[in-house]
């Protein structure tokens, strides 16, 4: 396999854009910004860069003022923010936070099945009563294992490692080896049945990094690693010739989307040499899609499970998104790093 080929300061000065377009947005504290602060960590914990560490500081300090905000599924994806400001200042105040949200996933999250979480967010008016979406690997399922690790609280641990597995057995099909975006449990069936960019993203990014947490001797470890490493197989010819994914991963007269390209290709990044060639295209066709202003371009808007594979291909992909940012910045950020995950 060839090595990768990008230049280290090109790549540095795409994360130092996108990192100060993305706080020029405004975000809740939901998923939008979850996905975009969690681009911010990884970029601060790969360059070391301070300025990063201290705006994330700044914005999560001013929205705990008022304490935390009524809980969804969604909304814990704040949590990885709260977990790299502990680990990187020793405050007290952000695992304490982190700590509420797991309790809240353990005890009061609704869940169906054996136990895996029904997909929320936080709306009175949209609810999916007995469905996993695949965004749940990314918003509470890895937030678990990291917090878990982080505190040696096998509860939070071993519940994020059933909402891997949990999803794993509704969505993951045993012949394509790809990710459903949901699954309806009243029904028994996926709903639209479609295998959709960002939702594989959500699946092959938290996989890659759980490996790095999941002991090797853990039963668990090799289930992951398996489901991974079929997916990833899988993923890897589906690749457009921009050196990006499809929306409908497989349908090419869909549009190729930027933020679920970025979270494949970092997971790629995970595999060693395996996957080069197919990094290499994607870092041509990500880094082609930031913009001067560090807006990252080509981003899907937020997207439920849509009626059929045209619901998604009429998903606009015009404005910038915190989840665009945020992949964007775990996709560079892992190049500089080079870390095995």
């Amino acid at each position: 396999m060839p090595p990768l080929q990008f230049d280290k300061e090109e790549i540095l000065d795409a994360i130092d854009r996108v990192v100060h377009r993305t706080f020029r947005m405004d975000f809740n504290w939901d998923w939008p910004g979850g996905v975009a602060f969690y681009g911010v960590t990884e970029a601060y914990e790969a360059t070391g860069k301070q300025q990063y560490l201290d705006l994330l500081k700044a914005w999560v300090d001013e929205n705990l003022e008022d304490g935390l905000p009524r809980m969804s599924i969604n909304s814990i994806s704040i949590g990885h923010s709260l977990l790299t400001l502990y680990k990187a200042t020793g405050d007290q105040r952000y695992i304490e936070e982190a700590t509420k949200m797991a309790e809240y996933l353990k005890h009061e999250a609704p869940r169906f099945g054996e136990g895996v979480f029904q997909h929320t967010v936080n709306s009175e008016t949209y609810q999916f009563p007995e469905q996993a979406w695949v965004d749940t690997m990314f918003m509470a399922g890895y937030f678990l294992i990291r917090i878990g690790s982080m505190l040696g609280r096998d509860d939070f641990f071993e519940d994020g490692l059933r909402q891997y597995h949990g999803h794993e057995n509704y969505l993951q099909d045993p012949v394509t080896n790809l990710y459903y975006h949901g699954w309806d449990n009243i029904n028994q069936n996926h709903m639209s049945g479609i295998f959709w960019a960002r939702g594989n993203s959500w699946a092959a990014l938290t996989m890659s990094r759980a490996l790095s947490i999941v002991p090797v001797d853990h039963p668990s470890f090799m289930v992951i690693e398996c489901s991974l490493r079929d997916q990833l197989s899988s993923l890897v010819r589906l690749q457009g010739e921009d050196g990006l994914w499809h929306t409908v991963l497989d349908d090419p007269t869909s549009y190729t989307e930027t933020s679920g390209s970025a979270g494949i290709a970092a997971a790629l990044l995970g595999c060693g040499r395996l996957y080069n060639k197919y990094i290499n295209k994607a870092i041509v066709g990500i880094l082609g899609r930031i913009a001067e202003d560090g807006t990252v371009k080509g981003v899907s808007a937020g997207t439920a499970v849509m009626r059929d594979a045209q619901g998604y291909k009429d998903v606009p992909c015009k404005r910038i998104q915190g989840w665009g940012q945020g992949l964007a910045l775990v996709f560079l950020s892992s190049l500089i790093s080079k870390k095995d995950w």
